[in-house]
């Protein structure tokens, strides 16, 4: 912890030496134009990824980036992006060499996370066959962290809290991103063009708002 101190009053020094009021600006609020869904893996520093500073993105992190309707912690944190702070932009971004999506695929026991990968799980369920037709283990883990991103995107527009968004005159755009480790480059796969996709269960999930409230 003594370096922890250490690097934070150089690091403190260092932004006051560029702005002496760098504190202050920070202190009176933020506004940040993105929400950032991502896995909790130590190896993207998502600020340094993005070129982005203190206060432009809005962050929530889990095992595997997962977006999980009984999670309390990850709808708390979406309610307030965008009904209260008005992010613009809604980033799912999982990773190539994810171990959350690689223990899901396995069948070993990891303990408590096993109940979370479950909901890995049902994305292999769902897209057995795909994977199953890719021979090579590397390349077929890398689809499935694709996979996982593009259902996680998917299970966001299904809230409650993105379908009333999508009711006002600027709804947020959602992305599902990959992250490469091994090139430090981001890459969109593009999951809300994919209309077939989205379309298909519209009359199961959406809902429309009372209009007597």
């Amino acid at each position: 912890m003594e370096k922890i101190f250490e690097n934070n009053k150089k690091w403190v020094e260092r932004k006051l030496s560029e702005d002496k009021d760098y504190f202050n600006k920070l202190a009176m609020g933020q506004k940040p134009r993105y929400l950032y869904i991502g896995c909790s893996d130590s190896r993207i520093p998502i600020n340094e990824v993005t070129g982005t500073g203190p206060g432009e993105i809005f962050v929530h992190r889990n095992i595997a980036n997962m977006v999980v309707h009984t999670d309390m912690n990850l709808l708390s944190v979406l309610q307030y992006a965008v009904e209260v702070l008005k992010v613009k932009d809604i980033i799912v971004c999982g990773h190539y060499g994810c171990g959350g999506v690689a223990a899901a695929a396995s069948n070993k026991q990891f303990g408590l996370m096993d109940n979370w990968l479950r909901n890995i799980k049902d994305v292999i369920r769902l897209h057995e066959q795909e994977l199953l037709s890719i021979k090579d283990e590397e390349q077929r883990q890398r689809r499935l962290v694709e996979l996982n991103i593009i259902e996680q995107v998917l299970n966001l527009s299904k809230t409650s809290i993105i379908q009333n968004a999508m009711q006002t005159d600027n709804p947020p755009r959602l992305y599902g991103l990959v992250y490469d480790l091994k090139e430090g480059l981001l890459r969109d796969l593009n999951v809300m063009e994919q209309k077939d996709c989205m379309k298909r269960y519209e009359h199961i999930y959406n809902l429309e708002q009372d209009e007597t409230n």
